[in-house]
């Protein structure tokens, strides 16, 4: 009898670490990366004197 429960016991040790294994994958999906660098894009406002019905670098809308 003492042959299932060592089973048993290998297969609950089996299972732990295959669900720790699977939290250490999540845990590396969340954080960034050391390597890779974030692009940060930043948008600056128009001027509001710009007459952007005369405007040459808009496309004309006819």
């Amino acid at each position: 009898m003492t042959t299932t429960f060592q089973k048993r016991q290998k297969e609950m040790k089996r299972m732990e670490k295959a669900r720790m294994k699977a939290e250490r994958r999540e845990q590396k999906k969340l954080e960034p990366k050391a390597g890779e660098e974030t692009i940060e894009l930043l948008y600056a406002p128009r001027p509001l004197d710009l007459d952007l019905e005369n405007d040459p670098t808009l496309p004309s809308v006819d």
